[in-house]
């Protein structure tokens, strides 16, 4: 893997995410946003902002391993969540968890969680945009 990801001394050290990612590697991945469609295009998770979550990381790891990579090597996520409210960060964890079950990955990576006022598809709930580097 060619990302350490660290929470340094003089910064808080949240449990959810890091604050640091150290990249390596040689080939730099920008992975356009990611959404709740499967490989035919499918919507998941109609207003299920968990499952459309899990899809969004699933997707990411798909694209990883299109390429010889995995989700592990991820340096940064955006997330952009459709009227977030902080009410929604269990449902953002709950899809979280159940993607880094299925792909086998940790999945805390550093990340910034942006509110929006919607999506370029209305039954969207969250988009993840990805970069990543590799060897």
């Amino acid at each position: 893997m060619s990302v350490t990801l660290v929470n340094p001394d003089g910064l808080p050290k949240p449990e959810v995410y890091r604050q640091l990612s150290i990249a390596s590697g040689s080939r730099l991945v920008f992975l356009a946003g990611q959404v709740a469609r499967d490989a035919d295009g499918t919507p998941v998770g109609a207003g299920d902002l968990a499952a459309q979550v899990e899809q969004a990381y699933l997707n990411i790891g798909t694209a990883m391993a299109a390429i010889g990579g995995s989700f592990d090597d991820v340096a940064k996520l955006t997330v952009y969540v459709v009227d977030w409210t902080p009410d929604k960060m269990p449902l953002l964890g709950e899809g979280v968890a159940r993607a880094a079950a299925r792909l086998g990955v940790d999945p805390v990576k550093p990340i910034t969680l942006l509110g929006v006022a919607a999506l370029g598809e209305p039954d969207l709930l969250v988009e993840v945009e990805a970069t990543a580097v590799l060897d």
